[in-house]
């Protein structure tokens, strides 16, 4: 599919609008924040899956990112905004109570995953230039919805800290990643994206 079509649907004002540009799917929308204490008194899965959902939606920006980068010479890696999303999201936990370390731990997945699908896609679209976007994404918004998501993310590392140290947490966690990648109905590029981006959630 091309980002020509579909990039002012992807990023319409005041909602989440990432699409899975190769996998099919279509517009995400944003669920709540997860409450911390109301996550406490559910079930381990009911507090892992919502990292994996969430850790989709942000795999859905790489494809938007990837195709405002193409074609500019700008590097897919980015270390000075990487830095910049690392030390954001440890704020964000210590403001809230997390564990800063284990949040930076799992958003450096995060980033790496992202980076999986941007190469990915470049590769591609050098192979077939057929296929490349030909609308160039404005990378501010699509880091402004990434940052969005970064924000909820955070909120769902803290909610789930039971499930993630639990014995049990790589199971759940590889039940709750199938279903979202059903639900999502992501492709393999962005399925195996997700595995990558989940490396560090349990213990």
């Amino acid at each position: 599919m091309r980002v020509a079509s579909s990039v002012g649907r992807l990023l319409a004002a005041g909602g989440v609008a990432a699409a899975l540009l190769l996998g099919g799917g279509t517009a995400i929308a944003a669920p709540a924040v997860p409450d911390a204490r109301a996550a406490a008194s559910t079930g381990p899965y009911a507090q892992l899956r919502p990292l994996s959902d969430l850790s989709a939606r942000r795999l859905a920006t790489a494809d938007l990112v990837a195709a405002a980068k193409y074609g500019t010479g700008s590097p897919i890696d980015d270390p000075a905004r990487e830095r910049q999303v690392l030390d954001a999201v440890a704020r964000q936990a210590e403001q809230i109570g997390a564990d800063p370390e284990a949040t930076v731990r799992i958003f450096r997945d995060q980033i790496e995953a992202n980076k999986v699908v941007q190469r990915a896609l470049h590769r591609r679209w050098d192979a077939d230039p057929a296929s490349a976007p030909t609308e160039r994404p404005d990378l501010a918004k699509v880091r402004e919805e990434i940052n969005r998501v970064n924000g909820e993310l955070v909120h769902a590392i803290a909610a789930s800290e039971p499930a993630r140290a639990a014995p049990y947490c790589h199971g759940l966690l590889a039940a709750a990643t199938a279903q979202v990648r059903h639900e999502r109905r992501l492709d393999a590029l962005h399925t195996v994206a997700l595995v990558r981006a989940s490396r560090s959630v349990c213990g």
